[in-house]
Order: C-alpha cells, then structure tokens, then sequence
C-alpha cells in the first residue's frame, strides 16, 4: 500500500536518491541536493501559505510504500510558468506563398522561438520506480496533481500545460537537439538539460532569434517533430482522455509537444467532490468502490482506498481514515481514478 502526500523537508535524502535514478531526458529532475532542497522549500512554503494570490511556485508530492516508509515516486504541479525568468518553447508557424512568375506555391512551416513571462499552470516531473509501475500508481500520482487543483483553484491559472518527452534514440542521443538546438549550443544535451533547471539565460543567450523552416531539416527530424518518447506514450494517453489537446507550441529541446487544457475543464478536476466522512469501518463490504480520496492533512495527503460514498458523505476504512488524519464528521475530496467512459 502507498500514500500520495505533499512533500517536507525531511523527505530530501531519500528524494534525492530517487530523482538521480531517473533517466536524463526529464529535465525538471535534473536536479543537485541544493536545487532540490531549494524546490522543497518552495514547495513546503506553497502548501502552508493561506494567501490567495497565485504565484510562480511548485507543489511538490511524494509517494511513499507505507509499509517500509520509502519514496518510491514523485511529481510536482508549478502554479505559474514564466516569470522572471520565461517559459521557453518553439512555436510551430504556417504560411503559404505564391508566385506569380514561375507559377508554382509552396506551404511552409517554421519554427519561432516562443516566451511566455506570464504563461499557464504546468504540470511535470513525474517519475515512478520501476517496480512500483502498474496498479494504477502512476495514474494516481499523476492525476493527485489535479485534486490540489480542485482543493485551491484560485492558486492556478486557466490553462494548464504539459511539456511532454520528445523522441530520443536507445542510446540516449536525441535527434531534434542534435540537429538543431546543439548548432547552437555546442554542449552536450544532457548538460544544457540540467543547466535549464538552474538558469535559463543561455537560451536567450544562444539560440537563434529568427525563423528555423523546416524545408532545411532532414526528412527524421522533421517527422519527429511533436512526437513523444516510447516511455511517455501512456502518460500523453492518459492526458488525452483527461481533456487535453494539442498546442502549437513545441520543447526546443528534443521537440516533444506542448498539450494544454482549460485548468476547469481537466477532466479529473470535474470529477473531484468535497465530501463529508460519514463513518469509519473496520473494513469496507463490496458494495465499495475504488477512489481516489485526499485531505488537506499537512499539506495534501491522499490514498487509493475502497470507500462507499452516498451523496456528500463518504465511509472509510479506519487504517485509510488514519492516514488520512480525519474522523467522523471530517471534511475530505473524492476522485474517480477513471473517466466514467473508460
């Protein structure tokens, strides 16, 4: 059995360990003790602070094996990109054009260096070990993201992205940042993918202010373009069926797409309720269903429990209300891990 829980600062060793296991790739876990702690106070800060002003902050979660007490898994929703320092992206452009003389047209497509200083809600750095994936873990601790979203709306702006992983080759190379971005930045991209979590002053520093058109890529990079790693395929899928589309926007890194979706039309934002707990149970009969529930118990707390909900109320069993830190008559949120169409 697991918990999902907002993220202390006790938690930095055994978070560290676990983020220098992930592959590189995932830029957002590129991360040293010290930006790791930074990220961690931030993040404690985030989930304290009773203001309602939204702000550039993340909100960062763990999941926790509740029988041996290890962080197995982690991700972290960002309030607001951008701000001092802006969200970067290629923005896929189109234009047609005609000549008259040598009669001939020609549709074209460029990519333009996009910032956005005051951009969307964004949700990343999601990575679970390998042996704790299946069982629906990755969903739930992608999906609690959304329940934080649900619990304190006003701290998120409308639209929330996702930078999702572009292709790479099974060495490790990555296509898009050796044919373009590394013309640029003449380092390696495993060093300009850890140096962007730090400081992002080189971009604008390095990379080309005008057009890139993609009649000058070769034919792999260009079809590569907006496509995802093998290893994101599920997580784009799952966000898919949660509501989010397509954007024109790219990463100008390894060129993995941008998807958005209007932050209260998240499918599982829709599908979280405010509930009141009815009673607690030494266990839960069949006539249970599997849900996702969460309190605002240091921060965030929630786990994957069979509950049995009737209207506003719900019933626990007494090992997940302990966890949860509630009692008859406490308030908590429920979420339906699926769409009902799945």
């Amino acid at each position: 059995m697991e918990v999902v829980r907002a993220v202390c600062i006790d938690d930095l060793d055994d978070l560290l360990r676990l983020v220098q296991s992930a592959t590189r790739g995932l830029t957002s876990l590129q991360l040293n003790r010290e930006q790791l702690l930074d990220r961690i106070e931030q993040s404690v800060f985030a989930f304290s602070r009773t203001g309602v002003a939204r702000r550039a902050e993340p909100y960062v979660l763990v999941m926790l094996d509740r029988v041996g007490g290890e962080i197995v898994g982690t991700s972290t929703i960002y309030a607001r990109t951008g701000g001092h320092q802006p969200l970067y992206a290629y923005q896929l452009t189109a234009t047609d054009h005609h000549s008259e003389s040598l009669g001939v047209d020609h549709h074209r497509e460029s990519l333009t260096l996009f910032r956005a200083h005051d951009g969307p809600t964004e949700i990343g750095s999601l990575f679970l070990r390998g042996k704790y994936r299946g069982g629906g873990r990755g969903r739930w601790l992608s999906l609690a993201r959304f329940m934080i979203v649900a619990m304190k709306p006003h701290r998120f702006a409308e639209t929330v992205i996702a930078e999702m992983r572009g292709r790479a080759e099974p060495d490790g190379r990555v296509p898009f940042w050796d044919a373009v971005a590394g013309r640029f930045i003449p380092v390696d991209f495993a060093v300009a993918d850890a140096m962007s979590t730090l400081s992002k002053d080189f971009i604008e520093d390095m990379m080309p202010q005008h057009p890139i058109y993609l009649d000058l890529l070769p034919d792999a990079i260009r079809q590569g373009i907006g496509q995802v790693h093998t290893e994101t395929l599920p997580a784009i899928a799952m966000l898919r069926k949660e509501g989010f589309r397509a954007t024109d926007l790219i990463d100008i890194f390894d060129a993995g797409p941008v998807i958005e979706c209007p932050r209260d039309q998240v499918g599982a934002v829709q599908r979280c309720r405010s509930v009141s707990v009815a009673k607690i149970a030494e266990s839960i009969d069949d006539s249970g269903q599997a849900m996702v529930v969460a309190t605002d118990t240091n921060g965030f707390t929630s786990v994957m429990a069979t509950v049995v909900l009737d209207g506003d109320q719900v019933q626990l069993s007494a090992a997940d209300a302990d966890v949860l830190g509630v009692d008859v008559g406490s308030d908590c949120w429920v979420m339906l891990p699926r769409p009902n169409a799945e």
